[in-house]
């Protein structure tokens, strides 16, 4: 009787460990490898700065861009010719004015479209009208509907930025599923000058001045807004170098540099230029044996512009110009290739100004001056 009191005593204390575990109210002991539920707490912090302040006083105003163009019949369409999204990209609500919002975007996220879809930060769509756009500073504006606008970007300085000063880029990365992506970097570099081809010809026509910085700009962002850390809409994204062997090359159209563009562009749909009415081949793209017998140029005449073509009736030929002349200085500036040229005329000059101009014919240097006209010809 004794020997089974003893046992079943140890029985009692092997077992009350785990019937006490399974009362109600019990708490499990932890083993050390795990946490008893009560010893949990979480603290809810809201994290703020002047990075995220601005992105939200201006992410409302940053809105996808669709470029809806029509597509040639295939076997499914039979012979109906379809519209079709073939591009989209970003823009920036910049100003209300009465029923109508102003949207300013790239010129290239909106170039051939037979239609343009505006969607907003809450989902929502607008087709929106083509105000005007310009292919030489790749800019454009629309208008919208405004009574869905409720945020506006206000313009802030581009002149006073400074190289390392914190930046934000917001927009559409690679389409709108990725609707109002941001992402941060430095001014890189200022007054940077891009050279681009704007017809694919696989010639540089233009060169831009942009902002540069290390911000992740990517396809679809175009358009978009790059703003300081109070907010102000400082650069307009615009392109990229993208090559495996670069990364953190991204640019932007100064936002002092598009405004007058854009005032314009509302005011007349277009910004105009004053014009020569020429074509244009840069020397160095001329052979050697053309450059001494047809042109007959001096041995120490190594850059210029040639005039393959003078326009009836415009202002080159009301100065005497002729084909092959060789354009080598404008208002005593030298002038080394069609680049060189376009940047002084479009930047420096205004319709109805003259124009100085030397070029050599024949081996002979000779001067004229041009009385600038507006034209649909360079």
């Amino acid at each position: 009787g004794l020997s089974g009191v003893i046992v079943g005593a140890l029985l009692l204390w092997l077992l009350l460990p785990s019937l006490a575990n399974q009362l109600p109210g019990a708490t499990q002991v932890s083993n050390g490898s795990n946490v008893s539920k009560a010893s949990i707490t979480q603290n809810a912090t809201e994290v703020t700065n002047d990075v995220t302040d601005a992105v939200e006083k201006v992410s409302s105003a940053v809105v996808g861009i669709t470029n809806i163009q029509d597509v040639a019949p295939n076997f499914w369409s039979q012979n109906t010719t379809t519209r079709q999204e073939v591009g989209s990209g970003s823009g920036v609500v910049y100003k209300v004015e009465g029923k109508r919002a102003y949207i300013v975007t790239n010129h290239h996220v909106v170039e051939g479209a037979k239609q343009i879809e505006v969607t907003l930060d809450d989902g929502s769509k607008a087709e929106a009208q083509l105000v005007g756009s310009d292919i030489w500073t790749d800019l454009a504006v629309l208008s919208i509907a405004s009574e869905d606008i409720d945020t506006v970007a206000q313009f802030g300085d581009s002149d006073v930025l400074k190289q390392g000063e914190t930046v934000v880029a917001i927009g559409n990365p690679l389409g709108l599923d990725f609707y109002g992506s941001v992402t941060r970097g430095i001014i890189s570099g200022k007054d940077r000058s891009v050279p681009v081809d704007l017809n694919d010809d696989g010639v540089e026509d233009w060169s831009t001045d942009v902002l540069q910085t290390d911000a992740a700009i990517n396809s679809g962002n175009s358009g978009g807004a790059l703003i300081n850390v109070a907010g102000d809409l400082v650069g307009i994204n615009s392109m990229k170098i993208a090559q495996s062997s670069v990364e953190g090359l991204g640019f932007a159209i100064p936002i002092n540099s598009a405004i007058p563009i854009i005032e314009q562009l509302e005011q007349n749909g277009e910004v105009k230029r004053p014009t020569m009415g020429i074509s244009l081949v840069d020397l160095t793209e001329v052979p050697a044996y053309y450059q001494q017998q047809t042109l007959q140029l001096p041995a120490e005449v190594s850059s210029g512009v040639v005039i393959s073509q003078v326009v009836a009736g415009s202002a080159a030929e009301r100065a005497g110009l002729q084909q092959y002349d060789v354009i080598v200085e404008m208002d005593g500036q030298k002038i080394e290739n069609a680049i060189q040229l376009r940047k002084h005329l479009y930047n420096e000059k205004q319709i109805g100004d003259t124009l100085k101009i030397k070029v050599y014919r024949q081996g002979e240097l000779v001067e004229a001056q041009l009385e600038l006209v507006e034209n649909a010809q360079l």
